[in-house]
């Protein structure tokens, strides 16, 4: 049994984290539910990830629909998709510049624990992240992708940020660059 989520009157924000076997209809079958709920769906992230279906869905609501929405939810559990709710938190607006980040090498353990903990250690939040292993053209060998958009902290320049990764990127052999966010 899930906890209750007490709102007040008015519209709300949720957040929808859903994880299934993949299959066709899944993406349906979320919306189906949202919209059953009188709710609308405003931003997504979904993907296939080691063979399941996975993501969040940023959905918003009257508040008294929220109920309607757990139990069309719910209709959906019972397909095989687990979907859980959240509320979703008000932030204040960012501070600091948003910038694109980018890394490139071989892959191999601890690319990713290295890169947050230099990121961690210079308070700069990640907004959002993706990683992928691809083949390198040439050889077919197994090179590690990892995107990011980053918001530094107020006063902290980008080149900052670069000096930090560049101290570690022959350590674990990469290649990176930083841009200014759109």
């Amino acid at each position: 049994m899930r906890p209750a989520i007490a709102f007040e009157s008015g519209m709300t924000s949720l957040i929808l984290s859903v994880v299934g076997s993949d299959r066709p209809g899944l993406t349906e079958a979320l919306a189906a539910a949202v919209l059953a709920a009188g709710g609308n769906w405003l931003e997504s992230h979904l993907s296939r990830l080691g063979g399941l279906y996975v993501g969040s869905v940023l959905v918003e609501l009257d508040a008294a629909g929220v109920e309607a929405l757990r139990a069309a939810v719910n209709a959906v559990d019972a397909q095989g998709l687990e979907v859980r709710i959240a509320p979703a938190v008000e932030a204040p607006g960012p501070e600091g510049a948003a910038i694109r980040f980018s890394l490139v090498g071989q892959d191999r353990p601890g690319i990713v624990r290295q890169v947050t903990a230099v990121l961690s250690a210079l308070q700069v939040n990640i907004e959002a992240f993706e990683t992928r292993i691809a083949a390198e053209p040439h050889s077919g060998a197994p090179l590690f992708h990892m995107e990011a958009r980053l918001r530094l902290p107020a006063g902290l320049p980008a080149s900052g940020v670069q000096d930090a990764l560049e101290a570690i990127s022959t350590e674990i052999m990469v290649d990176i660059s930083l841009e200014p966010a759109d």
